[in-house]
Order: C-alpha cells, then sequence, then structure tokens
C-alpha cells in the first residue's frame, strides 16, 4: 500500500541575500498536519531558502515513510526547474537542484506544483516565525 503525502514549503529572506528562514508543512491525505517544520538557515537568497525548504520537506517525507508525494511552492522558479522547463544556471542553485532531484528518486511519484501565496500562508508563517525568533523578536 503505497503511502501518500502533500507538502507546502517556503522559504524567505528579508533583504536579498540577507536573514532567511524556510518552512515546510508535510499533511496525510485528510490534510491532517503530520509535520510541520521551521528553520533559521543565515544569510543566503530567497531562492536558495525556497530550495532549501523544498529539501527539508522532502527529507520530511521521506522520514514519515511517503512514496508518494504532491509538493506546492509559491516559488515558480523552482517549480519550473524541477519540471525542467526552465534551466539551473545559477551554481549556488544548481547544488540544491541536485539535492533536491536525488531526493525525489526515493518515491514512486513525485510531482511540483506552483501555488499563490493565499494558499501557502502556513508555510510563509513558519519562515517568519523562524526568521523572527533568530533575530529576536
Amino acid at each position: 500500500m503505497s503511502k501518500r503525502v502533500t507538502t507546502y514549503t517556503d522559504g524567505g529572506a528579508r533583504g536579498n541575500p540577507g536573514p532567511a528562514g524556510i518552512g515546510a508543512v508535510v499533511h496525510d491525505l485528510t490534510t491532517d498536519i503530520i509535520h510541520e517544520y521551521k528553520r533559521y538557515i543565515g544569510e543566503t537568497t530567497n531562492n536558495q531558502a525556497e530550495y532549501k525548504a523544498l529539501i527539508m520537506a522532502l527529507e520530511g517525507a521521506r522520514d514519515v515513510g511517503a512514496d508518494e508525494v504532491e509538493c506546492y511552492l509559491d516559488s515558480e522558479l523552482v517549480v519550473k526547474q524541477m519540471k525542467k522547463e526552465y534551466k539551473v544556471k545559477d551554481p549556488g542553485l544548481a547544488k540544491l537542484f541536485i539535492q533536491v532531484w536525488n531526493l525525489t528518486t526515493e518515491f514512486k511519484k513525485i510531482t511540483f506544483t506552483h501555488v499563490g501565496r493565499e494558499k501557502n500562508k502556513h508555510a510563509d508563517r513558519l519562515v517568519n516565525e523562524a526568521i523572527d525568533e533568530h533575530l529576536g523578536r
């Protein structure tokens, strides 16, 4: 029997680059939250943070034994790169793309879908909490 999960991820930096955080939410099919993750990741760019959030979510999906993952991101760039619609030209992003690509091989099925920010509020909140907690706000 396959185990399918849904992930919502977000990464953000205050300034680009700047202090950055990542957030991810892993849901089961009933939309119950299995895990939520947030982490401050230091000074980096928005795009690097988006990739690092996706890595964190895929590791979480793997850790709960998922073999099918639906990934929802509000980063159109990352979605298009993962679908091979855009080339990854930035060397820093290329390393992160390879990490994500290697993680995708651990799943039977994986999809990447771009969603608007309004559908990604939970992950966005986690990003801001991670940055605020680090900055002592």
